[in-house]
């Protein structure tokens, strides 16, 4: 005791924080919810349905996958809702109940409590979900339907970014205002950029998320296009306001559990999805590169921690083997 007061040892880390991650997770809601009005508007009132299914089909999958390994229970921290609503709004409108449900269990289960729970997994749930349904499901996962025709009927199109930077111009009459406000074929949370770059601010903001991953990941990507389309800015808008690069940038690579921890590592890592995506998009035989470039980095970031994270003040350096060899 010191002047009469307790001295309490306790395990680091000995910096206390408002932020708990009830709070993180509450944030990230609230910054999803323009891009989830938009879909509404956009898509009709069919894309509550699936939101809700997704979300509750999440939560219960925690639950249920909690209870079973005999853990303590967790959607009290609203991760497992954040990761059924970011699901949902990589979905199309279209999507059958029961495809979404499958996607939400396979997140949860699979991708995360199969490794230890929140924290623990190895990558982003909703996008490794995303990607299975689109290996396993691929009609229903491109089955897109055209910005509001709910009110009329439901029609399918194309999304821009699949019938080429022409067709956007002319005969689909896609254009950058429509892009940007999310009047075109996409996934629910993809189309509207506003919404998104909405989103997206009040996270960095709110101090949430760092800036450093979605500047650098959508930076790249229009660095690459710019090349590529021969100094065509409009191309350049298009790629970074099509294909879900704004709601993976912002809302899916910047995951707590699956990117890297200090800044450099983080440049590292949006530079390598940014490349990875531009890549797909131009080379391979899909539009879609955000989720597969996502996905690979996230394997990559134990590597990006290793190489970039400080040593501790006091570790001595290894010797060179050349050195011990000529001792």
């Amino acid at each position: 005791m010191v002047n009469g007061k307790k001295l309490v040892v306790s395990a680091s880390p000995h910096l206390r924080s408002p932020q708990t991650t009830t709070r993180i997770m509450l944030d990230v809601v609230i910054a999803l919810i323009p891009a989830l009005i938009a879909a509404i508007f956009i898509f009709g009132p069919r894309v509550l349905c699936v939101a809700a299914v997704s979300v509750s089909s999440a939560v219960l999958a925690e639950y249920v996958s909690r209870k079973v390994m005999k853990r303590h229970q967790t959607i009290g921290d609203f991760s497992a809702v954040v990761t059924g609503l970011i699901l949902a709004l990589n979905l199309p409108s279209t999507i059958p109940y029961w495809i979404a449900a499958i996607g939400s269990i396979v997140a949860i289960v699979v991708v995360k409590q199969f490794f230890g729970g929140i924290g623990q997994n190895f990558a982003n749930p909703a996008i490794t979900a995303r990607i299975i349904l689109l290996l396993s499901f691929g009609a229903q996962m491109g089955n897109w339907a055209t910005p509001l025709s709910w009110k009329t009927g439901i029609t399918t199109s194309a999304t821009p970014l699949a019938v080429g930077y022409e067709a956007m111009e002319g005969e689909i009459g896609v254009s950058l205002l429509d892009m940007f406000l999310g009047l075109r074929g996409g996934c629910l949370g993809e189309t509207c950029a506003l919404a998104l770059i909405l989103g997206g601010i009040y996270l960095i903001a709110r101090k949430v998320i760092s800036p450093a991953i979605p500047l650098t990941y959508i930076g790249t990507v229009a660095l690459i296009m710019l090349i590529a389309g021969k100094g065509d800015l409009g191309f350049v808008a298009y790629q970074v306001m099509g294909g879900g690069l704004l709601l993976g940038a912002f809302f899916m690579a910047t995951d707590y559990s699956t990117c890297p921890i200090k800044v450099r590592g983080k440049i590292i890592f949006g530079i390598g999805c940014g490349i990875i995506t531009a890549l797909i998009r131009l080379f391979a035989p899909m539009t879609e590169g955000v989720s597969f470039a996502i996905l690979i980095m996230n394997f990559l970031v134990p590597f990006i921690d290793r190489a970039t994270i400080p040593k501790p003040f006091g570790t001595p350096k290894k010797e060179k083997k050349s050195k011990e060899a000529a001792n």
